[in-house]
């Protein structure tokens, strides 16, 4: 019995000797083989926004009513890279935005509850991309996923492109791809809805909503002073469109839901360009024209204008104009046909002017912002909006970054 069991001791620690070299030379061909390195951290970014609204034009109430929203927005940005064997870059970034909001208009989808869909809600839509970039081919491709939910709709979103820049770096040209996919709660005013429904959530139907996008763009550096970018952006959308506690009224005196097409196709091409004055100036331009099928087309132009005040400190005064068209279903309070296939009375598709114009302050130091070794930059942007239809808008955004 003793010999057996020396045998049996002898056997194991010959096999386990044996094993041993087994995993130290596959450890040798892996070392050979892969070039590891450990995950980096290159950016935190850190928004806080306030954004507050008025008018007289509440898509809610027909056209007309209160506008006023309130919106707090925060999103925290965190980008992750690592190199390869190869010297690719593998990068990804992830992103959360939460926005608590409480918008006056929807407590008139059902006056007598005061709780009308999203009077006061949270959005939550988050979104994370990977990236491989080779600085030998000079090609970039990423893919990416997203969500979204708040009180009367969840999406779910995929997208994916590729990026080629040139050997000399001054040209880059890239193609992008996505897709989403939404369910809507179809909620009406209270007093269409079919007898039974109340105000009870599980009462709701729901409808589906999707939307396919494309982006080509190409950018030029085109001397030390000038750099342009074209781009395209075509999109498609089909499904409920329309937003059913959206109150339409009549040249008759009666009134239904809001209506519109299933389908919209959109087509905005724009470009922009930086130009460098001196070491101290940016003129940063930009213009799209749009146009759809439901009959809008419009017009944006803006120029912001950073200027350096310090090596490590700047200004940017900015301003944006558009102008847009009516779509073709379009009627003010009361002047929708009742006999009409499709009808709107929501004024962010009616045909105004709008300017936007405001002013931003950045500090970045390459020791760290008040000292702080890792924290990069901060950024304090504020604007005014105003639309011809007569609504204003205040936003106030504050960025911190940390790398």
């Amino acid at each position: 019995m003793k010999k057996i069991i020396i045998a049996i001791g002898l056997y194991f620690s010959l096999y386990l000797g044996a094993q041993a070299q087994t995993l130290e030379k596959f450890r040798d061909k892996a070392n050979k083989n892969y070039f590891i390195k450990n995950l980096k951290l290159e950016e935190i970014n850190f928004v806080t926004s306030y954004y507050q609204q008025d008018g007289n034009n509440s898509a809610v109430t027909g056209g007309i009513g209160t506008e006023a929203l309130f919106n707090v927005g925060n999103s925290l940005d965190v980008t992750l890279s690592l190199k390869d064997k190869r010297e690719r870059v593998h990068t990804l970034n992830g992103v959360v935005n939460i926005d608590a909001y409480t918008s006056a208009s929807s407590d008139n989808i059902d006056p007598a509850t005061n709780s009308g869909a999203s009077r006061s809600d949270v959005h939550v839509y988050p979104s994370l991309t990977y990236a491989v970039q080779s600085p030998k081919t000079g090609i970039t491709k990423s893919f990416g996923i997203s969500g979204s939910y708040e009180y009367d709709y969840y999406s779910i979103g995929v997208n994916a492109g590729i990026s080629k820049l040139s050997k000399d770096k001054n040209t880059e040209i890239s193609f992008k791809a996505g897709a989403f996919f939404d369910q809507w709660k179809v909620i009406l005013p209270y007093e269409l809805r079919p007898p039974g429904q109340g105000d009870d959530d599980d009462n709701y139907g729901s409808a589906p909503r999707n939307s396919y996008n494309a982006g080509l763009t190409l950018s030029r550096v085109v001397n030390k002073n000038l750099q342009v970018l074209l781009m395209i952006d075509p999109s498609f959308q089909d499904g409920l469109l329309s937003t059913p506690y959206h109150r339409v009224y009549f040249t008759d005196g009666t009134h239904s839901t809001e209506k519109l097409p299933s389908q919209r196709f959109k087509l905005p091409i724009g470009m922009r360009a930086s130009y460098f004055v001196g070491d101290n100036i940016i003129l940063r331009g930009f213009y799209r024209y749009y146009m759809d099928n439901w009959g809008m087309t419009g017009h944006t132009a803006s120029l912001e204008v950073p200027i350096k005040i310090t090596p490590f400190a700047s200004i940017s005064p900015f301003y944006r104009f558009n102008r847009q068209t009516a779509v073709d279903h379009f009627n003010a309070f009361g002047e929708a046909n009742a006999s009409s296939q499709y009808h709107t009375s929501d004024y962010d598709i009616s045909g105004f002017d709008s300017h936007y114009l405001g002013l931003g302050f950045r500090k970045s130091t390459p020791g760290g912002v008040l000292g702080i070794k890792h924290f990069n930059a901060f950024e304090f942007r504020a604007a005014y909006y105003q639309r011809s239809t007569g609504m204003q808008a205040g936003i106030a955004s504050l960025l911190l970054k940390i790398k």
